[in-house]
């Protein structure tokens, strides 16, 4: 049963999409490349629990070097190749103990969105690379040319040394790989580290240093692909792997259950194969209605194999559960606190000051400034909905971006179609987002954690690719979206008027989210996130609660989607790009997913730096600012924002005389995180002897039915 998911693709594809022998063939070349990336996600899951993005992107630069060897220095094929394969099990163990390490504490989900800014540093430097070789302007290799002369066809497909050496290197690297880690005594202490590493480590076993090794690993796995795809593909630098190889990745390792080796690889040779034949009969008909592409496909796989899929024992899934556990949560003021007047008017001058500088903001800036700030307050509504799926909830979602492209294209259709005003059509929008939510959410009564965030970003991708192209339907508006009078009275159509319109979507979202944080459904939403088994407990009905998440965040992210066609007053295809899922997850991630101030605080860094500061400044809105906050901020910008309204309530407290428990025990975690605690002097003989009762210092002998025990 194992291998039945690709046996099935295998059959899929023969059924619908058949294929000449050699393109067949070269299906299952393109599939091999995809399985080397997928075997290194596997790798990195057993090691750290958490999904690699920046897989692919760890052979970019070892790949580019390679090229520029042979090229520009003219270093023979194996040497060139060889000093790249190097420089990737370097790079890949530089990563861990630079990047990776730091966050060997730190909850799985913060450590997934920091490997989303590591790809993005990776690629830089792949990008840099030529220039310090003197090599000025673009750099874009068309191949690398064949080490050798060898050319043979299979059915009109012509295949060359490249090819050859694909077909020779990919199956040996994988049978080197699983007999590493079955028959090596290092693999197997990689295995069990992976399963416990708390337990491997007081066993002996260097967890720290094996994860290096796997790190290692998994960079030359990432390197072989990248380089073998440049000899068949070519290399486009800068977009070395895009995100339809990385879902293909994620989907053949969600079919190899993770963990099974040989089960990835081959599925991702069936995908590779079934993309191919998509691709050979694109523009064919089925019972007259036009194939779908790709991606659209693939988001019917994911869906099957998840439905199909046995659930593990229920150990594993509170493994999985802890691995994705979200940051801490942001407690209330504590109530010892919350009535006295200095703490009451300090909340009450913060938010008018606040609230004034929001109003005064567009009579300040520049129209084009004014027009961003407004799209910044869009953003921070479509983090927020991340905050309540992800960080309330507990469910991971990759797929945000999909139903705020969707509330937008309703919304855009209920006003310049339909004529619908604004006020009703973004309720409407968001009402079409719940339920296209509800209907993604479905797995989750099953799955959490990677297989869930697999799940929606193969929505997001189905979504982009399908469902919103006008290819495929017609309804999709493509016109210029006039921005109606609101009730039909109030004008809206100039920046300052649009801002405000923004700024009161925002501040209705949160307060209307708030007042569901602190109703009984966000107490349960909490409650299923920290402890499933124990809601279950109190008889919370679990399938409502997580259906209820899923509807609340694509009502949001449709919300914030309608917002947003109005503010562009056009519904085009780069603001919802499948690259938009990682980049508002880790906006919302960087913020504070717990926290929906942090929402806003994580749009104000990401989209203000790069459009408010100074060339100079915009690299913090960069990968390298991603891992920057979250290796100094853990808990996200929103959690700083927190620590220092904490420190000043003890100061309250303290000034005022008020013991406040919640308070202290944030302090004796701090001070157990760093500085020794104070020595307890023991107490003298007389003290303890006055503090026991009279006669407990005896020896005591006790009997059982008048015989001593």
């Amino acid at each position: 049963m194992a291998y039945a998911p690709p046996v099935a693709i295998f059959a899929l594809q023969q059924v619908l999409y058949p294929l000449p022998l050699g393109v067949w063939v070269r299906g299952v070349l393109v599939g091999a490349v995809t399985a080397l990336i997928a075997l290194g996600m596997a790798l990195i899951y057993r090691s750290n629990r958490i999904v690699n993005f920046a897989q692919g992107d760890l052979g970019a630069a070892p790949a580019v070097l390679v090229f520029l060897l042979l090229t520009d220095w003219g270093w023979p094929y194996p040497l060139a190749v060889a000093a790249g394969a190097a420089a990737a099990f370097a790079l890949g163990g530089l990563v861990e103990l630079a990047v990776i390490r730091r966050f060997f504490r730190a909850p799985r989900l913060v450590l997934t969105v920091a490997t989303i800014g590591l790809a993005q540093l990776l690629t830089g430097i792949a990008v840099f690379l030529p220039r310090w070789f003197g090599i000025e302007g673009s750099f874009l290799a068309p191949r690398v040319d064949d080490p050798f002369d060898v050319r043979f066809e299979i059915g009109g497909t012509i295949f060359r040394g490249n090819s050859v050496i694909a077909f020779i290197v990919t199956p040996l690297l994988v049978v080197a790989l699983v007999a590493f880690l079955r028959g090596t005594k290092v693999g197997i202490a990689i295995r069990a580290a992976a399963d416990r590493a708390d337990r491997a480590a007081l066993l002996g076993v260097p967890v720290k240093r094996l994860q290096t090794l796997v790190w290692a690993v998994a960079g030359l796995l990432a390197f072989a692909a990248t380089f073998m795809r440049a000899g068949i593909l070519g290399l486009p630098v800068g977009s070395v792997l895009s995100l339809g190889i990385l879902l293909r990745s994620l989907t053949a390792l969600l079919l190899g259950g993770l963990v099974h080796l040989p089960v990835i690889g081959l599925s991702a040779v069936a995908l590779g194969v079934l993309e191919l034949g998509i691709d050979w009969h694109a523009g064919d008909t089925l019972f007259g209605l036009d194939l779908p592409p790709l991606d659209a496909v693939l988001a019917v796989v994911v869906l099957v194999a998840l439905l199909l899929r046995r659930r593990r024992d229920g150990r594993s899934d509170i493994d999985d559960q802890s691995s994705w556990q979200a940051a801490d949560e942001v407690r209330p003021i504590p109530a010892e606190l919350a009535r006295i007047p200095e703490v009451r008017w300090n909340r009450v001058g913060i938010a008018a000051v606040l609230g004034a500088l929001a109003l005064a903001l567009p009579h300040v800036l520049a129209v084009d400034q004014s027009l961003k700030a407004s799209a910044v307050m869009v953003y921070a509504i479509l983090a927020m909905s991340i905050v309540v799926l992800t960080g309330w909830a507990g469910q991971v979602s990759l797929g945000q971006v999909a139903f705020f492209a969707l509330g937008a294209a309703v919304g855009a259709k209920l006003t310049h179609t339909w004529n619908v005003d604004l006020l009703l059509a973004v309720v409407g929008a968001g009402a079409v987002g719940a339920a296209a939510a509800v209907l993604v959410g479905l797995p989750a009564l099953r799955y959490r954690g990677l297989y869930l965030a697999v799940t929606t970003f193969a929505f997001a991708l189905a979504t982009t690719a399908y469902f919103l192209d006008r290819g495929y339907f017609s309804w999709v508006p493509n016109q210029r979206i006039a921005r109606q009078p609101l009730l039909g009275r109030v004008d809206i159509d100039s920046p300052t008027r649009i801002y405000y319109v923004m700024l009161a979507g925002l501040v209705l979202v949160l307060v209307g989210l708030r007042g569901v944080r602190h109703s009984r459904t966000g107490r349960v939403l909490i409650a299923l996130r920290d402890n499933e088994r124990g809601a279950q407990a109190y008889s919370v009905d679990v399938v409502r609660a997580k259906l209820t998440a899923f509807a609340v965040s694509g009502f949001v992210a449709a919300f914030a989607g309608a917002l947003f066609v109005h503010h562009q007053q056009a519904f085009g295809s780069g603001p919802y790009q499948p690259s938009e899922n990682l980049a508002v997850f880790a906006m919302a991630v960087v913020g504070g997913v717990t926290s929906l101030p942090g929402a806003l605080l994580g749009a104000l860094y990401l989209l203000g730096t790069r459009w408010f500061l100074p060339l100079e400044w915009q690299f913090l809105a960069t990968g390298f600012g991603v891992l920057l906050v979250l290796m100094l901020l853990p808990g996200g910008l929103g959690g700083l924002l927190f620590d220092v309204r904490d420190h000043a309530l003890r100061w309250v407290a303290g000034r005022r005389g008020i013991l406040v428990p919640s308070l202290l025990a944030d302090r004796a975690d701090d001070r157990d995180d760093g500085a020794e605690p104070e020595p307890t002097p023991l107490p003298s003989e007389e003290d303890r002897r006055e503090a026991e009762p009279p006669g407990e210092h005896e020896p005591v002998t006790a009997t059982t039915g008048g015989s001593e025990a």
